[in-house]
């Protein structure tokens, strides 16, 4: 087995495109599982090996595709603690978050090949738990919205408003309403714990959502 750290054959890039193409598919299925948008825009593909729903509206998917776009490169030096996607009510309140907690070794065990397959199979499990989790949330309000938050370390914080890595699509600092909830419901749905990245997924539920 070889220990390499993050800046060895940019292991961060390679950990923050397995993430962010994990981090797609998710968006997507949130939504469709929660029913932020009619399920007649989603088609069904096959990621991880399981069945998924992927949306096809272009602009909804160059949204989802610009977000990541932007969160890759925090990804990358390991600079994002979280990425959340809020979906509010019609008065923008939030009533759900369902946050994905990410870290990385500054210290990287790769024994073989067999580590990406490991980490795939994790990341499947994830898309499975997605996938049915409707059965522990209660409904949602009509004509709901979502957002995606990154929650960043703080010295990335004050980098960040330099770079704008697509332009006209600049990073702002969230409402404080998209942040907070009151007195949410914390429901785990899974974690994993792999040589690359450690990542937990837990949804905050608003008690009152009508």
């Amino acid at each position: 087995m070889t220990t390499i750290t993050r800046q060895d054959l940019n292991f961060g890039q390679v950990v923050a495109d397995i993430l962010c193409e994990f981090l797609e598919v998710a968006i997507h299925l949130i939504l469709y599982v929660r029913e932020v948008y009619p399920s007649g825009i989603f088609q069904k593909r096959k990621k991880y090996n399981v069945p998924v729903q992927m949306s096809c509206h272009p602009e909804l998917n160059q949204y989802i595709q610009d977000t990541l776009h932007c969160i890759k490169p925090l990804i990358e030096k390991n600079d994002a603690e979280k990425v959340v996607v809020v979906i509010m009510d019609k008065e923008h309140h939030p009533v759900e978050r369902f946050v994905f907690e990410i870290s990385q070794p500054p210290l990287l065990s790769i024994s073989s090949d067999a580590l990406l397959s490991h980490v795939e199979q994790l990341l499947r499990a994830f898309i499975l738990k997605i996938s049915v989790c409707d059965a522990v949330l209660n409904n949602n309000p009509p004509g709901c919205s979502f957002t995606v938050l990154v929650h960043t370390r703080d010295a990335a914080t004050r980098n960040m408003e330099k770079v704008q890595v697509i332009k006209d699509f600049p990073w702002i600092v969230a409402d404080e309403q998209e942040v907070h909830m009151q007195e949410p419901r914390l429901i785990p749905l899974k974690t994993m714990t792999s040589d690359i990245v450690k990542m937990q997924l837990y949804v905050e539920e608003r008690a009152q959502k009508t």
